[in-house]
This record gives C-alpha cells, sequence and structure tokens, in this order.
C-alpha cells in the first residue's frame, strides 16, 4: 500500500463503519492562474480515497470561451468544492450557486479561488476574505489578530499578497470546531504560498488556524488566516487558502483539513479522522 492510501485508511475505515451513504462532491475548475489541470486530480483523489465521497468535475471553458454556455449542475450534490479562478460565471450559473449554497448546500474554496469574483457581492460574502482582482479597503477589511481576538482592519491597502513559497507552521486557533478538533495546535504545513493581506466583508468568519507571515520571507508580519469556516443562509462554507500547487495539496495537514473541511461543509459534522503521520510543530509531513 503506497503511503498515499495508508495516510488516508483511518478516515477510510471509519467512513466504512460509519453506514453512511457517500457524500456527492462537485469540483469546479477550467480557469485558474494556478496549476489546476494537475490540483483537481490531488483535490480528487485527497476525496475519494477517504471512501466518504463520490466525485465528479464541472470544467469552464478556456478563458476566452463562451462562458453562456457553463451551466454545472449544482443541486443533488452535498458539497462544491471551487478550484476556480477565472472568468465571472453568467448570471443564471451564480444565481444557482447562491441558491444552492443559501439553500444549505456545503461550499469549500481552495487557495486561489479566494481570488475570483471580487464584483460579485454574494460569493464574497460566501469566503469572507480574498485577494488581488482590484480589491481594496473597498471591498472590506482585514481579519487581524490583537491580545488574542479576531477584529476587522479597515486600514487602507491592496488585499492580498504573498512572500516567497517556503515551509510554514500553521497554528490552530479553534480547536472545539469539528474540522480541527483532535488535530495537533501546531503543525509544519509544506512549502507553498502564505496567503497575505486578504480582506473582504469578513462577516461572521470563524478562523480556525494561522500562520505568521514572517517579513523576512516578503510576508505582512501579521498572523494572517489559513482556515476558516463562514454560514451562508442555511450554507456551510469552508475556505482554506493552503494549497498553491501539488505539492502543497499534499502535506497531510491540508489534505486532512480539506477532506475534514469538505465533509464539514456537507454534513455540519466531521467523522474522518486526522491522517496518519500528521506533522509536527517541527516537521513537515507529505503523500506520496
Amino acid at each position: 500500500m503506497n503511503r498515499f492510501l495508508s495516510a488516508l485508511v483511518l478516515s477510510a475505515v471509519a467512513a466504512a463503519t460509519s453506514n453512511a451513504a457517500p457524500l456527492k462532491a462537485l469540483i469546479i475548475d477550467g480557469q485558474n492562474n494556478h496549476d489546476w489541470k494537475n490540483t483537481t486530480p490531488v483535490i480528487r483523489r485527497i476525496l475519494e480515497t477517504t471512501g466518504r465521497f463520490t466525485v465528479e468535475v464541472a470544467t469552464s471553458p478556456a478563458k476566452g470561451g463562451e462562458m453562456a454556455g457553463f451551466k454545472p449542475r449544482f443541486a443533488g450534490n452535498d458539497v462544491l468544492v471551487s478550484n476556480y479562478n477565472g472568468e465571472p460565471w453568467s448570471e443564471e450559473t451564480q444565481k444557482a450557486f447562491v441558491e444552492y449554497v443559501r439553500g444549505g448546500g456545503g461550499f469549500v474554496t481552495v487557495h486561489a479561488a479566494n481570488n475570483s469574483f471580487p464584483d460579485w457581492p454574494e460569493y464574497n460574502a460566501m469566503i469572507g476574505v480574498g485577494g488581488w482582482g482590484g480589491r481594496t479597503e473597498k471591498s472590506g477589511p482585514y481579519i487581524r489578530l490583537r491580545d488574542g481576538k479576531f477584529v476587522n482592519d479597515t486600514t487602507a491597502g491592496r488585499g492580498g499578497s504573498h512572500g516567497k513559497q517556503h515551509d510554514f507552521l500553521v497554528e490552530v486557533r479553534d480547536s472545539t470546531h469539528p474540522i480541527t478538533a483532535g488535530l495537533p495546535t501546531k503543525w509544519m504545513h509544506v512549502k507553498d504560498e502564505l496567503y497575505d493581506r486578504l480582506r473582504g466583508p469578513a462577516a461572521n468568519v470563524t478562523v480556525l488556524a494561522t500562520a505568521f507571515a514572517d517579513p523576512a520571507q516578503g510576508g505582512s508580519g501579521e498572523h494572517e488566516p489559513m482556515l476558516m469556516v463562514i454560514p451562508f443562509g442555511k450554507g456551510r462554507v469552508f475556505h482554506t487558502t493552503l494549497g498553491h500547487g501539488v505539492d502543497a495539496l499534499k502535506c497531510v495537514g491540508a489534505a486532512s483539513t480539506l477532506a475534514r473541511g469538505a465533509e464539514w461543509a456537507a454534513t455540519g459534522k466531521v467523522t474522518l479522522k486526522p491522517l496518519e503521520n500528521f506533522p509536527t510543530a517541527e516537521k513537515t509531513s507529505k503523500l506520496d
């Protein structure tokens, strides 16, 4: 058994013994300034190998293509997973997406998916904060950690930046949430882009984990949100900023929180166990 499978075996056993019907997940991709053609299969494999999900993929036309015909069937899925950062969807597709999440559907936004749709109010409410795409203080505040509490910071400035890619320490800030319950409070994440200066409506955001954006690496000097959850109507949103590329997604910590976050977004509960060989505060751990 290779390490990818062995690292997920505890979650698969938990799912198989729960007698729960598989959850239906739909990954959305097709445009991204990141390598979606190689990261989508990793996201799919992470979810499917748990035994908790069946996964399909909706791929949009390439940039400049006819977007009017891109009409994924959101209804009937338990959770949508966005690996998309590209051109706006049609009004019809946007409406269907909002109705799906607002009506109780789960949504997971992965890394650069929080760069997308800067002018779509409902989408930005779902993700809480995002970056790039012309985002500024007009888009909403930063989320800042001050004296052990998260506050909204309306200081003027751009929305979205990162320093050079590097391994960094993730610190769990809420160990009571089902996604992070039972995880180490500190763990090293595999070389990745550490997103900082994200901003947006920032309403009803619960920050589950942060990472310090070290100025020596080109960062903001702040403890930046890495994992978040946001309610939207009756729906649940899990926002992970981790996962620039294949290796970053294969971090055992990133893969574990992605799978658990998707299950929580779909059901409001987490049955999946933390993956084997979870990283420590001193050492990274990566799936093969």
